[in-house]
Parts: C-alpha cells; structure tokens; sequence
C-alpha cells in the first residue's frame, strides 16, 4: 500500500474542515499546483483514505425529530451477515456497527416523533429474524461531530 506523506496530510487536514473549498485554494495553502491537488485527491480516493463525499444534511429540517443509538442482541452473532441487509432496507438506519460488548451490533436511525420510531422498533427492527432483544438510547443534543484529527510530522 503507498505510504501518505505530509502534503496528503496537510490536503486531507483542510479539506476535512471544508468538502466545497476550490482545489485552488488547497493548491495555494499547500504551495503546489492545482493538478498536484487533484491528482492527491484522487490517489487518496482510490486508496480508500477518502471514502466518501456529499453534502451533510439536517434531519430536524426534514422531519426527523429524533435521533436514537439501538443496541440489537442477536440470537448469535454470527447472524449478523443476514440482519444487515435487512436493516439495510430501512431507510431511517443511517450507520450500522457490529460490535463486541453488551450488544451484538448499534444502530443510529432517525424517527419523525415517538409513535414512528415505536413503528421502527416494534415493527421492523425487532421483527428481523434472529433479533432477541434492542435497547434505545435517545440523544438530546450532538455537540461534537468531527472527523478523526490528522497530523503532519514534523
């Protein structure tokens, strides 16, 4: 796997604060060319560093009043490859870990109110084939969202 150097490093740091900043700006901030910038980019695309792009939407401004962590225990946890998909299938389910703890696998969703995410887990989550139990964590607030910090040697 190729190795990313400090320009990537410095690249990824100010694209990461801001996804619509022109190339030409990462150019100047980084002291090289604009084609430098996107030939990086697209290295660092197709090396899996950065796996996505896009735009981050509001929930609250859609509808989705409520956003909930669901901690689903599995029968066994080898079950786990033939739940995802079906999670896959509810488009509230927007992140899905399958972890080691107290819960097989988190789920994060969005709800309208409370009778649509009583819907969402009586009707859907824990109809899934294999899922015993869920617990629901609701948050109130989200005052940190960031990605991983990158650092440049020095």
């Amino acid at each position: 796997m190729e190795k990313i150097d400090d320009l990537d490093r410095k690249i990824l740091q100010i694209i990461t604060k801001n996804a619509r900043i022109p190339f030409k700006d990462v150019a100047e901030d980084c002291n090289v060319s604009r084609a430098a910038i996107h030939q990086r980019v697209q290295r660092l695309i197709e090396m899996g560093v950065i796996i996505g792009s896009g735009y981050n939407v509001n929930p609250k401004k859609l509808g989705y009043q409520m956003c909930t962590y669901v901690g689903i225990t599995l029968e066994r946890g080898s079950l786990y490859k033939e739940v995802v998909p079906q999670l896959e299938q509810i488009p509230e389910v927007v992140e899905c870990q399958y972890t080691l703890g107290a819960y097989t696998m988190i789920i994060k969703m969005y709800a309208k109110n409370d009778e649509h995410l009583m819907n969402l887990l009586n009707g859907k989550i824990q109809e899934i084939k294999g899922v015993i139990a869920t617990e629901t964590l609701t948050c109130l607030d989200q005052p940190i969202r960031r990605e991983i910090p990158i650092e440049i040697n020095d």
